[in-house]
């Protein structure tokens, strides 16, 4: 079976020919570079539409086909651009209908995860997908690509696009900045929002066009920005990873062609004892293909899809997409003997103080990091949580006893919980029925409300960072180094949301009742009603624009 497949969600118009082997038989693509300013809906419309006949027409040529010898139409619903999505659908309809042949609508994000998967081999990765209008770390499980995190607000490969154009460096900002920064390496301290496995970058954004503004030089502020954003997501990556215990890492998209972020990211894979892989950048960027491997992969599963079933989605979630062909690979991530466990940002070992069993949480130094951002990180982070521990425990709720903090060395010694992961409990590993699951989630969204009427923002919820004592039902809260205090109703939204994404992209089975339940036992907050009522306006924020 061969399938042509369309591509023009945003300013790059592309057309790809693959076989149902996975053979892609021709690639081709023209991309949209205005004079000035960034790209204009209506006008990368019509891009498409001068384009997409002389790339289908070139595509068949390469591919040594004719019309006729076409089985499928694919092109991208979305996310993308509405006037440019919408030109494409009509061109995908027409030449199905000119040749008599189905065609198909694919989720544009997921296009990306597939095609990488198809060019490097690898079988069940979490991906970190960076590009123009997306900013998004994904991974398998119950059948659809879940996202662990995303961007709360702008895409990076818009973020720097913006600070491009109006320092004056044109359109795309990308390559741009990257050539800048490789003449620099003085940084310039700029703001990092990390919170949880979700990331923000319009406050940054706003802060390098000052630094610029101020009389800072250009190679400085492109050098700091780089190295800001790219921490930024490479460290949402790996708290996904250490989240979720995959063993391997795929990088795609547009943004992916820096070759500073490939290097960051193939570091801290490396120190996760992880694969690292990533398509050639011919796939990286958007392509017909990736939209034509897709349309086979769904019509391969179903058959009998419709015209109907063709309309454009502006807002395209990944995670509102079936990937029946997906397995989940038995395959987790394996730790040197003497940790115990090692998460995003620390290694635990075993030790003892003063006859006492304890942990150690060691925050090692990150390779990926330069050394103005990882010391400052690992410094703030372990003073900032041995205090809210302790903040924590005089609000009520239960947290490790701290015995020494070393902040030289990035050090917390602490008192070591007899217990079971929230995550083992949620996962199904430790037999607990579907009703005592709801009852520890009630606990939980009770100690979050004390928490939050005291004014702190946990920063990381996941139920990793949650230990159910082996006697009785206390939930002990650990692992506060993305804790602040804030009595921010956005703030508490974000924290929960935060929680939200992280139950529902390893346990997605039941997250819904577990989440229901969580805010159950949060009713009892000061600021109940307008928290929950701000999560569903964070989650309504546009990202795909």
């Amino acid at each position: 079976m061969i399938c042509i497949g369309l591509e023009g969600t945003a300013e790059k118009t592309g057309v790809g020919i693959v076989d149902s082997e996975g053979n892609i038989l021709a690639l081709q693509g023209r991309a949209l570079l205005p004079e000035k300013g960034g790209i204009h809906p209506r006008e990368a419309a019509e891009h498409h539409g001068e384009n997409l006949v002389p790339l289908i027409k070139k595509s068949l040529d390469e591919a040594n086909l004719k019309p006729e010898d076409l089985d499928l139409v694919a092109f991208a619903r979305g996310p993308g651009l509405g006037p440019a999505l919408r030109t494409v659908a009509t061109a995908a309809r027409s030449l199905a209908l000119s040749i008599d042949i189905p065609v198909v609508g694919v989720n544009h994000c997921v296009g990306h995860i597939e095609i990488g998967r198809l060019t490097t081999g690898c079988q069940d990765p979490l991906t970190l997908y960076v590009s123009g209008g997306n900013t998004q770390v994904t991974a398998f499980d119950s059948g659809r690509y879940q996202i662990f995190g995303e961007t709360l607000d702008i895409a990076i490969g818009n973020c720097l696009d913006q600070f491009a154009r109006t320092v004056g460096l044109g359109h795309p900002g990308g390559p741009r900045v990257e050539e800048l920064a490789l003449a620099s390496d003085n940084y310039l301290k700029l703001p990092y929002t990390v919170k949880g496995m979700d990331l923000s970058f319009s406050g940054l954004l706003t802060a390098a066009i000052r630094k610029y503004e101020s009389g800072a030089s250009l190679e400085d502020v492109c050098y700091s920005l780089q190295e800001t954003t790219f921490a930024m997501l490479v460290e949402v990556t790996e708290r996904a990873l250490a989240h979720s215990k995959k063993s391997e890492v795929l990088l795609v998209g547009g943004v992916a062609a820096n070759q500073r972020l490939r290097e960051m990211m193939e570091i801290m894979t490396r120190e996760h004892y992880a694969e690292f892989y990533m398509p050639e950048m011919r796939y990286c960027g958007d392509n017909g293909a990736m939209n034509a491997w897709l349309g086979l992969l769904m019509y391969q599963h179903n058959p009998h899809l419709k015209m109907e079933d063709t309309h454009v989605i502006q807002r395209f979630r990944t995670d509102h997409v079936d990937v029946p062909w997906m397995e989940r690979s038995a395959q987790k991530l394996e730790l040197p003997m003497e940790l115990m466990a090692k998460g995003a940002e620390a290694n635990i070992c075993k030790d003892h103080y003063l006859d006492e069993e304890v942990l150690l949480k060691k925050r090692v130094v990150k390779g990926y990091r330069i050394p103005e951002i990882d010391g400052y990180l690992r410094r703030i982070r372990t003073k900032n949580e041995a205090k809210l521990l302790g903040d924590a425990k005089r609000c009520g709720v239960v947290t490790p006893l701290v015995y020494d903090v070393d902040l030289i060395e990035s050090i917390i010694t602490m008192e070591k919980i007899v217990g079971t992961e929230v995550k083992e409990i949620f996962s199904g590993k430790n037999s607990r029925e579907l009703a005592d699951i709801r009852a520890i989630s009630r606990i939980i969204g009770e100690n979050i409300a004390q928490l939050h009427d005291c004014g702190i923002i946990h920063g990381d919820l996941t139920t990793s960072n949650l230990i159910l004592r082996d006697e009785g039902d206390t939930v002990v809260f650990i692992d506060f180094g993305l804790g602040k205090i804030s009595d921010l109703i956005e703030d508490k939204g974000v924290d929960l949301l935060v929680f939200k994404k992280a139950i529902n992209g390893i346990h997605h089975d039941i997250s819904q009742e577990c989440f229901d339940s969580i805010i159950e036992g949060y009713a009892g907050a000061q600021d109940s009603k307008e928290v929950v009522a701000k999560i569903k306006e964070i989650e309504g924020r546009g990202r795909y624009t």
